[in-house]
């Protein structure tokens, strides 16, 4: 399992620093997040953000968990992530969802708030992401976009694309055969009426069965993302051990409550808790 560590505070500079220290204590991810007005929370533009990650690192992979297609122009959003996918030399990993409406930059600004509609942009924009990276000429017409062919030069370093992780509502049909579609999931659990349940290891269990019945032959490695907190000593690993042992690739430690830079300093310097 591999073991990534959320930014959650902290601005382009201390990200950065944070993101280098990461490296240093062998973490294998370094991830900031994309939103636009939560509250009175400090905010700022995750490609921005991720250039001075990519700038201060060599090894790790970085990414913002997540981005939310449907307030994105997706040939807009392919220029950056091309963009950072060469400033890191190969190493950007694209998570996208439907993104969470207690974010001001959706129903404030006009954005589209309705779930199916926000469904079929992400669709819609990763099918053009993934034909714009292609730096072959592409044209799309959908039901929300439509453009000519189009050639977007240079293309990612990562080939055959950036890989792509999708936010996955278990056990959401629809929403899972989007994401076995793509190069991971970020996995939710809902309940019996639909609601948000707590994700546990047996979904994940269920979740890797799922994706290894459904996945297209031929179509490569197949990542379950995993979020939560552990400790910062030797105990870390069994609250991670579950999970890797239910066929989650990779752990995210995210403190996304009354975190502090200094909170997360002491958090990643112990290093990944590897089970």
């Amino acid at each position: 399992m591999r073991c990534g560590f959320a930014l959650t505070v902290g601005d382009p500079a201390t990200a950065a620093d944070l993101a280098r220290e990461a490296e240093s204590a062998g973490w294998d991810g370094a991830f900031t997040f994309d939103a636009i007005a939560i509250g009175t929370m400090e905010i700022y533009d995750p490609w921005v953000v991720l250039a001075a990650m990519a700038m201060r690192t060599e090894h790790v992979r970085i990414g913002a968990i997540v981005t939310p297609p449907s307030r994105r122009r997706p040939w807009k959003l392919a220029r950056e992530t091309m963009t950072i996918d060469r400033l890191s030399s190969g190493r950007l990993i694209l998570a996208a969802g439907l993104g969470a409406l207690d974010d001001g930059g959706f129903g404030a600004v006009g954005e589209p708030t309705d779930a199916r509609t926000r469904a079929e942009l992400l669709d819609e924009s990763l099918a053009i992401l993934d034909g714009l990276w292609s730096g072959r000429p592409f044209a799309f017409a959908g039901r929300h976009y439509r453009f000519p062919a189009m050639t977007f030069l240079p293309t990612p370093v990562q080939r055959p694309r950036i890989p792509v992780w999708v936010v996955g509502a278990w056990p959401s049909e629809r929403s899972m055969r989007r994401a076995v579609r793509w190069d991971g999931v970020i996995p939710q659990a809902r309940s019996a009426d639909g609601g948000v349940a707590e994700l546990t290891p047996q979904h994940v269990r269920e979740i890797a069965t799922y994706a290894e019945r459904r996945r297209p032959a031929g179509s490569g490695p197949f990542d379950i993302v995993v979020q939560g907190a552990s400790p910062a000593n030797p105990a870390a690993a069994e609250v991670v051990r579950p999970w890797s042992d239910a066929g989650a690739t990779w752990w995210i430690e995210a403190a996304w409550e009354h975190a502090t830079v200094e909170s997360l300093r002491a958090r990643l310097r112990a290093g990944p808790p590897r089970p």
